[in-house]
C-alpha cells in the first residue's frame, strides 16, 4: 500500500484504503458479492475480520465501534437480504448520530436494471437513513470513494454512509494510486459566539444545559464537568447520553428521556435559559415534544449543534451556534466564568432530587429489578461499559443505575430493540480490559441472540442479563393503557436462556430472587466465559411505578 501505482483487483484496492484510513476491525456477514474484498482481508493481518450470524448483529456492531471510538465503523454484507437485514444498524447510525460505513457487495453491472437475482437499487433504498449513498462503478475511484466515506461521515453531525459495490468491479485490476489518510473536520466555535453565549448565561437566574447527540470525547466531558462547576450550572444529559458526565458529579441533575424526573421537567419549565449542545431535542428527549413550545419556547433557548440543517428546525434558538460540541466546550470551559453564586441552592436540590429519584424501589415478585440494578452499580468497576436495547427492562438501568465515566454506556436513541448484545461484542472486542455488561429484555435478547455465539467464537467474556417476563413487555403497557384487558400480539414462549448460553459453550445462570443476582454475577464473572444470567421477573412489575394492573385499570 503506497502511492505508487500497481495492478491490484477491486477488492484488494478498497481494504487498502480501510487500512491506510486507520481500520482496526470490520464486522461482517460473508457473501458471494464481495469474495474480492475478503481476499484483500487476507492481506491485511492488522485488519481483524469478525464474522457475524446476521447482518443486523453485524452492522449494529459496526455502528457501537463508531460510538466508542469516534472512527466510522465498518461493516460488509452482501446484495439483496443481507443489505436489508443490515439497514436496522443504519437506522441506529443514523438517528444516533455515529460515523459508520456500509460496504454492500452488489450484482454485476452488466446484470443491473434486470431484477437479477438479489439486485436491490441501494440509491433509493438507503437515501432517507445516511449521509451519503453511493455505487463505485469504476474501479479507478475506489481510493476517492472511500475517502469521501471517511469524511462525510464524521464531518459536522456525523452519521452512517452506505457504498455499493459491484462484484465485477470488485474482482477487475487497476493500477490506481492510493488516498492519503482522512482527516476529520471539525465545525468551529467563533469568538463572538462564546461571547453571545456568556452574555446570556451571565443574565441567568436559573440555566440548564442538555448535552447529547453524537461526536463527544472523553476530553470534551472533562470540559464539561470544569465549565459547570466554574459557571455553577445545572447539567443534563438526553436520551440515552446519560455517561456524558459523571452522575455523581455535584452538578449534574438527571437525564432527560423517558421516564423523567418530575421534578427535573419542572426545573426545565422553570429555566430561563435551555442550552442544548449536540442533542437534538428530539421526540424522546423533548418528552413528545411537550417540555418546549413549538416553535418558540417560553424559556431562552441557545442551540449548538454541528450540523446547521438541525438549527431552527423544529425549535427557534435566539441563539443558534453551528459548532461542535467538542469546539464549543472546549470554548466555554476556557472563557471567564460567570458569576454563578446564586445558583447554588437550586443546583444542590436538583442533584439531591436525582440522587433520591435514582435510589431503588421495590416492585411486584421476588426479584426485584430496582435493585438489581443497585447490585450491578456497586460490583462493577466504573469503567465497566453497559449496554442495552429497548424495552421496559431499561427503565430500570436508566433511572437506577449511575454511570461513571464517559462511554461507559451504548444504547440506541432510537429505540432499537436487540442492539445490547451486538453492541456488548464490540464493546468487548474494542475494550478488552474493560468488563462489558448487556441488559436485555426477553424479546430483545432474541432479535439477536445468534451473536452469543459470535461472543463465544472470539472469547469476549460477556455477561448478558436477560430480563424475562414473558412478554414484549413495552408493547404490553400501551396496549393495556390503550386496549385494557384486550391481550394481542405481546405474549412470548421463551427457552431456557441459561441452557441456551450452554448450548453456545458459554456459562449460564438463572436467578428468581433477588438476593440470588449477586453471587450469580460472580460465578459469571469467574467462569471465563460469555455468560447469560436469566433473571425471571414477575410480570407485573412492568415499570418502576406501575404494575400492570394498575396500566389496565388506568390508575
Amino acid at each position: 500500500m503506497s502511492n505508487t501505482a500497481e495492478m491490484r483487483h477491486g477488492g484488494r484496492i478498497l481494504v487498502d484504503q480501510l487500512a491506510l484510513h486507520g481500520c482496526e476491525r470490520v464486522y461482517l456477514v460473508p457473501g458471494e458479492s464481495y469474495l474480492a474484498v475478503l481476499d484483500g482481508l487476507v492481506d491485511h493481518p492488522d485488519i481483524e475480520p469478525i464474522i457475524c450470524r446476521q447482518e443486523g448483529g453485524a452492522a449494529i456492531m459496526a455502528e457501537a465501534h463508531g460510538k466508542l471510538t469516534g472512527k466510522p465503523g465498518i461493516c460488509m454484507v452482501t446484495r439483496g437480504p443481507g443489505a436489508t437485514n443490515a439497514s436496522a444498524g443504519v437506522h441506529v447510525a443514523h438517528q444516533d448520530s455515529t460515523p459508520m460505513i456500509l460496504l454492500v457487495g452488489q450484482i454485476g453491472r452488466d446484470m443491473l436494471d434486470r431484477e437479477a437475482f438479489q439486485e436491490v437499487d441501494y440509491r433509493k433504498m438507503f437515501e432517507p437513513l445516511c449521509k451519503w449513498v453511493a455505487q463505485i462503478d469504476d474501479i479507478n475511484r475506489i481510493p476517492e470513494y472511500i475517502s469521501h466515506a471517511y469524511h462525510i461521515s464524521t464531518s459536522g453531525r456525523p452519521g452512517p454512509v452506505v457504498l455499493a459495490l459491484p462484484e465485477d468491479m470488485l474482482s477487475s485490476a487497476a493500477d490506481v494510486a492510493d488516498a492519503k489518510p482522512y482527516v476529520p473536520i471539525e465545525a468551529k466555535t467563533a469568538p463572538e459566539d462564546v461571547a453571545r453565549f456568556r452574555g446570556a448565561l451571565a443574565d441567568a437566574k436559573q440555566p440548564i444545559m442538555i448535552v447529547g447527540g453524537g461526536g463527544w470525547t472523553a476530553e470534551t466531558t472533562e470540559n464539561l464537568k470544569s465549565f459547570a462547576k466554574r459557571n455553577n450550572v445545572a447539567i443534563a444529559t438526553s436520551f440515552r447520553c446519560q455517561d456524558y458526565i459523571p452522575n455523581t458529579h455535584s452538578h449534574f441533575i438527571g437525564d432527560v428521556g423517558i421516564g423523567i424526573n418530575p421534578e427535573l421537567a419542572q426545573f426545565i419549565r422553570e429555566s430561563d435559559l435551555v442550552i442544548l449542545v449536540g442533542s437534538r431535542m428530539g421526540e424522546m428527549t423533548s418528552s413528545g415534544y411537550s417540555l418546549l413550545e413549538i416553535p418558540c419556547p417560553k424559556q431562552k433557548l441557545i442551540h449548538v449543534y454541528a450540523g446547521p440543517d438541525e438549527l431552527g428546525r423544529v425549535y427557534r434558538p435566539d441563539i443558534a451556534i453551528n459548532a461542535s460540541q467538542r469546539s464549543f466546550i472546549r470554548a466555554i470551559a476556557m472563557m471567564e466564568p460567570v458569576d454563578g453564586s446564586g445558583r447554588e441552592e437550586q443546583i444542590e436540590t436538583a442533584h439531591t432530587s436525582y440522587l433520591k429519584f435514582s435510589t431503588p424501589l421495590d416492585t411486584p415478585g421476588d426479584v426485584k429489578m430496582a435493585h438489581v440494578v443497585a447490585q450491578l452499580r456497586e460490583m462493577l468497576p466504573e469503567d465497566a461499559i453497559v449496554t442495552n436495547g429497548a424495552g421496559n427492562y431499561a427503565a430500570f438501568l436508566h433511572r437506577f443505575f449511575r454511570y461513571g465515566k464517559y462511554r461507559t454506556e451504548l444504547a440506541p436513541t432510537s429505540g432499537s430493540m436487540g442492539y445490547g448484545l451486538p453492541a456488548s461484542v464490540a464493546a468487548k472486542l474494542t475494550h478488552p480490559d474493560r468488563p462489558s455488561i448487556c441488559l436485555a429484555g426477553d424479546g430483545c435478547f432474541l432479535m439477536h441472540g445468534q451473536e452469543f455465539a459470535t461472543a463465544v467464537q472470539y472469547g469476549v467474556n460477556i455477561i448478558f442479563i436477560v430480563v424475562n417476563n414473558g412478554m414484549y413487555g413495552t408493547i404490553r403497557m400501551h396496549q393495556e393503557r390503550n386496549y385494557p384487558g384486550r391481550v394481542s400480539g405481546t405474549q412470548l414462549h421463551n427457552p431456557d436462556f441459561a441452557a441456551y448460553a450452554v448450548a453456545f459453550g458459554g456459562h449460564g445462570e438463572t436467578v428468581t430472587k433477588t438476593e440470588h443476582f449477586g453471587p450469580a454475577f460472580e460465578r459469571a464473572m469467574n467462569s471465563g466465559k460469555p455468560s447469560i444470567i436469566e433473571v425471571q421477573v414477575d410480570p407485573q412489575a412492568l415499570t418502576p411505578i406501575k404494575t400492570l394492573d394498575q396500566i389496565r385499570a388506568g390508575s
